[in-house]
């Protein structure tokens, strides 16, 4: 019954002592991640920048910016944010990328966001990549978040 729960409490889950340990190797994963990566995991993670940024390119995306996160984040060593025309636009380049991600070996990808495709997240693990609408993007502005000019947040017109 819809009335049986009170309002602004949730019911907490039980605790799952199996999921203990996955989370300990996640925190694991993320804390290696902070450490020097190896030369070729360097090169891999170059490997994919290269690949992500070439076909964003080849889609026509438009704004497209690179931040390095290498030794700044553990979240991700890179972030790419960029802007499509339109949904079909944000749609086509996410459905292209993910094709040529696994193509070259990158298959376990995160996805969100694909059935609207206002903002599209695709989370390589090494490399996440933002694609937005025009609008979207400007309202969001998350390369602020990473203190980041872009293109398309500079004024195009100078006061006189």
């Amino acid at each position: 019954m819809l009335g049986s729960r009170s309002r602004g409490h949730q019911r907490s889950t039980p605790l799952n002592r199996e999921a203990a340990p996955r989370a300990q190797e996640g925190l694991d994963a993320a804390l290696s991640r902070s450490a020097e990566p190896s030369e070729e995991t360097q090169k891999r993670i170059n490997a994919l920048e290269e690949l992500i940024l070439t076909g964003l390119d080849d889609d026509k995306a438009q704004d497209v910016v690179f931040i390095d996160l290498k030794g700044k984040s553990a979240m991700a060593d890179g972030l790419v944010v960029a802007s499509g025309r339109s949904h079909r636009h944000v749609g086509a380049m996410a459905d292209h990328l993910l094709r040529s991600l696994k193509e070259h070996g990158y298959g376990k990808c995160r996805v969100e966001g694909m059935p609207h495709c206002d903002w599209v997240l695709i989370d390589t693990g090494d490399v996440i990549v933002h694609l937005f609408r025009p609008e979207v993007r400007t309202f969001y502005n998350i390369e602020k978040i990473w203190s980041v000019d872009s293109p398309h947040r500079t004024p195009t017109h100078q006061a006189v």
